[in-house]
């Protein structure tokens, strides 16, 4: 359990930038930016892939691919349009708010998985958790929120709410099917990656049928540019390296822990945020801090099995 959360904190630092992606990019799409990203990492797993490419078509059943298509949709490329949509439209204070439940949807979605604690015995770590983001969430709430139109804001909760939804549904169902799979955590997140590549560009042309004003015009060179290299970073780094992180994580614990250690995004996101903002965090920020670290430290010495010590024999 110590080496899963060592993966999950590895993870969650790269995420912790991966999130602040979408708001880089205004001017383009989220659904762009989503099936762009996730082609870069289809085409780099595959490129991983190709020495020892014999070994996975042999271990690869019909089974497999089937789930490995549910989870490339569900958990890349829908949910990081709807993560994007709610960012762009809504703000990344209310994303960040929205993304503190996924803890308890993740530990409620896993609750019957082998290893998991019922959801009654985490709910004060659940609740820490989720009282710590909505603290940290709502400190600049008020001034970030002014500036977007009620219309915007609605429609961005709804993104964030069905993105936690696909994200939690992916964690769980993901879990369960690796640690009963054939491939060990690199060859799986290699073969996500492949998958989720060819589900991303028929994505993304089905998007540009159904809307084609979707590329944006009149974008100066610099700016595609820097599309580019976003895109880049999100794939290399937030899913093929993130991704097999994770997947490294979920094989050591059970779901209703793996869960709780989403919120290091969240608080790898604040610190980027303090050093990009060249400032110390305030009262509020340290205490939602200390919550946050409190309550997955509280679901973490919940899931120890405790040493049996047995008796020694009467000589």
């Amino acid at each position: 359990m110590n080496s899963g959360i060592v993966f999950a904190l590895l993870a969650g630092a790269i995420w912790g930038g991966v999130i602040v992606g979408p708001s880089l990019l205004p001017e383009f799409n989220a659904v762009l930016i989503s099936s762009v990203r996730f082609a870069i990492y289809g085409l780099f797993s595959l490129a991983v892939a190709l020495p020892f490419a014999a070994r996975l078509i042999a271990k690869l059943t019909r089974a497999d691919l089937l789930m490995l298509l549910r989870l490339s949709l569900t958990g890349n490329v829908l949910n990081y349009a709807l993560l994007g949509a709610s960012i762009q439209l809504s703000g990344v204070t209310a994303a960040a708010l929205i993304n503190g439940m996924m803890p308890v949807a993740i530990t409620f979605l896993g609750r019957s998985d082998a290893g998991s604690l019922p959801v009654r015995k985490l709910k004060l770590p659940l609740l820490m958790i989720f009282l710590g983001i909505v603290a940290i969430s709502l400190e600049h709430a008020a001034s970030a929120s002014s500036n977007v139109p009620l219309s915007s804001q609605l429609l961005g909760l709804a993104c964030g709410f069905s993105g936690v939804l696909s994200w939690s549904w992916y964690a769980t169902r993901n879990a369960r099917y690796l640690r009963n799979s054939a491939f060990n955590s690199s060859e799986w997140s290699t073969l996500l990656g492949i998958v989720t590549g060819v589900v991303a560009v028929a994505f993304g042309l089905g998007a540009l049928m159904l809307f084609p004003n979707l590329i944006p015009a009149n974008i100066e060179h610099s700016r595609w540019m820097d599309f580019f290299w976003v895109c880049l970073f999100l794939a290399l780094c937030g899913s093929w390296l993130a991704n097999g992180l994770w997947n490294a994580c979920s094989r050591r614990m059970a779901t209703s822990l793996s869960g709780q250690m989403i919120v290091f995004e969240t608080l790898f996101a604040c610190v980027y945020g303090f050093v990009f903002n060249q400032r110390m965090p305030g009262l509020m920020e340290v205490i939602a801090i200390t919550l946050l670290i409190g309550g997955v430290v509280w679901a973490a010495r919940r899931h120890r099995v405790p040493t049996v010590k047995l008796e020694q024999p009467v000589v």
